[in-house]
């Protein structure tokens, strides 16, 4: 654990170092470039308050939530000219490292924080006795993309998934795949299958789905770090999109808004009678059925990756937004609760669906807002 921390801690920082390159900047210009500069802090623009907020907020973390971020920046900024807000889509475990090393205003996780990163903030990240908290933000279905040629439709259940990424099944024209395809026509052709390189929410949820719906097939703890034997990687979700898609015979894992080009993603067999296909929809009949586990204002959800009802996609993500209940910078705060309060709003999550993402459920996203509100 502590060699994983270290190499997180040197992820945190290269990642930090080209902010410059990755990083989705927002500077306040609207589509007619105009950098505007006029308006006060205090303006507020539509459904948007941007209250005191003015300055740089420096962010980083889940790259699955890029998309999201990109569509939330562009509508805050317009509205909110004094304030510029930079996200480097570095992968969870970065940002959350980044996060507690004081580094960054806020951070995004595709999966909770563990009990000893909450012990940590309060000591690093968190002052006046504040703690990290977890704020459910986004909500995406996990997409597995193929990319096979003459295959326009596949059915995998998590065993046969498992034994893929395990490189257990390494050929599309494998028995169990055929069994699962009758009608496909599948090539002799070699499996790539590819995972990502840097520490990732979406490596952590995929690998519960494959423990919890294939626990005989899947033998390995989940986390952050892929940890399965074999395959190929590349660094963030569009990192292993692009090998996808420019990779005959590829496969992998990613938030659902990635699966485009020539890409298109695998149908799941559940105990369902029908499989699933990967779409918003089908995800937020999964997630309805998500609790919240966190304490106090921490709203960490557990998810339910075999869920049995009809049409209800089981490999999903929640990504978080990660925040010091109290104790944020003084410099920062003004700027944190406002676009935390507009992503959060519903015209916040009204911008989902247009992204490839699902709002947050209303009773979780209610508590969020509340939350968001009282944050000092």
């Amino acid at each position: 654990m502590k060699l994983q921390r270290k190499n997180r801690r040197a992820l945190a920082l290269g990642a930090l170092a080209v902010s410059g390159a990755l990083a989705l900047t927002a500077c306040g210009s609207d589509d007619t470039g105009n950098t505007g500069g006029d308006s006060t802090s205090t303006a507020k623009a539509g459904n948007i308050d941007c209250g005191d907020a003015s300055g740089q907020l420096q962010a980083s973390g889940s790259s699955a939530q890029k998309n999201a971020i990109d569509a939330w920046v562009k509508q805050y900024t317009a509205a909110c000219k004094s304030v510029q807000l930079n996200y480097n889509p570095t992968g969870s475990g970065a940002g959350v490292t980044a996060f507690l090393q004081g580094q960054t205003a806020f951070a995004g996780s595709d999966s909770a924080l563990e009990a000893e990163e909450i012990t940590e903030s309060k000591k690093t990240a968190c002052t006046d006795g504040g703690q990290a908290i977890d704020l459910p933000m986004v909500v995406g279905p996990i997409g597995v993309g193929y990319n096979v040629p003459g295959v326009d439709k596949l059915v995998l259940d998590a065993p046969t998934l498992a034994k893929i990424f395990d490189s257990k099944i390494t050929n599309w024209n494998d028995a169990a795949i055929k069994k699962l395809n009758p009608d496909a026509k599948l090539p002799d052709l070699k499996i790539q299958a590819f995972h990502r390189s840097d520490e990732s929410g979406t490596t952590d949820n995929f690998g519960k789905y494959l423990g919890a719906a294939a626990p005989n097939d899947w033998k390995y703890e989940h986390s952050k770090s892929w940890e399965a034997k074999g395959g190929q990687s590349a660094s963030g979700s569009s990192g292993v999109a692009q090998q996808v898609n420019q990779t005959a015979g590829a496969i992998s894992y990613m938030e659902l808004s990635y699966v485009k080009g020539g890409m298109k993603a695998v149908q799941i067999k559940t105990d369902a009678a029908n499989p699933v296909e990967a779409t918003t929809e089908n995800a937020t009949k999964s997630i309805s059925e998500a609790k919240v586990v966190g304490t106090g204002k921490d709203l960490a959800l557990e998810l339910n990756y075999t869920p049995k009802a009809e049409g209800a996609y089981p490999i999903t993500l929640v990504t978080y937004e990660i925040v010091c209940d109290k104790g944020n910078k003084a410099e920062t705060l003004p700027g944190v609760k406002s676009f935390l309060s507009y992503i959060s709003s519903e015209d916040g999550q009204g911008l989902l669906a247009e992204a490839g993402y699902a709002p947050v459920p209303d009773e979780i996203i209610t508590k969020v807002r509340s939350t968001v509100s009282g944050l000092s």
